[in-house]
């Protein structure tokens, strides 16, 4: 008998220990979106220099998507993008 703990350890080891899953709400509406911790913690530096909370960074990059996809990696990208541009400016 597979126990809940045994299936949740055996589904652990094939993600990264340092990807998280969060609810977020855009447009009214919830949904889970996964990132590893540094995206999280660059998304929320971010939000707080933009003067957004977390879900309106999300909402806005979602909104601003070309094409329909993976939201995950649109936000990677607007990490990636924003971290250049700042480097850019220095």
């Amino acid at each position: 008998m597979v126990t809940a703990r045994r299936l949740e350890e055996a589904s652990c080891r094939c993600h990264s220990p340092e990807m998280r899953k969060r609810s977020v709400t855009i447009g009214g509406h919830r949904t889970s979106i996964s990132l590893e911790d540094a995206f999280w913690a660059e998304l929320a530096q971010i939000a707080e220099g933009r003067g957004l909370s977390l879900n309106g960074l999300i909402s806005e990059i979602d909104q601003a998507r070309r094409a329909p996809g993976n939201l995950s990696s649109a936000l990677r990208l607007h990490v990636l993008d924003t971290l250049r541009k700042h480097r850019r400016q220095n």
